[in-house]
């Protein structure tokens, strides 16, 4: 940040009084500049049928990890709601409507100052086709998931507690909430073809 957003007089990072740690602050009008962390919001929307169980997944078509598998998600708008953001999102990526389940994952990416909130969903129909943000949306069994091409390791955390989830509801339990520090960042983009 280089200038204030209130009078448009240079900033300086500093500590303000009663503060622990630096912040930008404008000297002009006082006025202290907290950053916080961004929520990305999305979901894990699956499509069972005759016990066959599919989870769908869009094809990045924008930087970050431009080509890559991602869920559905996105950054979270002002007066939106984490369930109304989850909605929208893949609605948006996925073309998709989806009955939204509960919370899943909580992931802290700190390292990128985000928090990523992924819901389970349940498609209504197999009616889905790829948003701008997407350059295709397909439905993966779990052994048909392009594990090395995920965008983010928030993805790949998410998907990976769900299969495990769905392990322990054969066996009687159900899907948990998980929440997990995510320290790893993104594996460097692969090579075009």
């Amino acid at each position: 940040m280089k200038f204030c957003s209130e009078c448009a007089h240079p900033v300086s990072l500093a500590i303000p009084d009663g503060d622990n740690r630096p912040r930008y602050v404008c000297p002009q009008c006082h006025t202290i500049h907290y950053q916080n962390p961004k929520l990305v919001i999305g979901t894990l929307p699956v499509w069972e049928c005759d016990g066959k169980l599919q989870v769908l997944l869009c094809k990045r078509a924008i930087e970050p990890r431009y080509g890559y598998w991602t869920l559905p998600a996105g950054f979270m708008e002002n007066e939106e709601t984490t369930e109304q953001a989850a909605l929208r999102e893949t609605e948006e990526e996925a073309g998709a409507d989806v009955e939204l389940g509960k919370l899943f994952t909580l992931l802290n990416v700190a390292h990128v100052h985000q928090v990523h909130l992924f819901y389970l969903a349940r498609l209504r129909s197999l009616d889905f086709a790829p948003g701008e943000e997407s350059l295709e949306v397909q439905l993966f069994t779990q052994d048909d998931i392009p594990w090395d091409d995920l965008a983010f390791p928030t993805v790949r955390n998410t998907l990976e507690l769900f299969f495990a989830d769905r392990v322990k509801m054969r066996e009687g339990g159900g899907y948990g909430f998980h929440c997990r520090d995510i320290h790893r960042p993104m594996l460097a983009p692969r090579e075009p073809d």
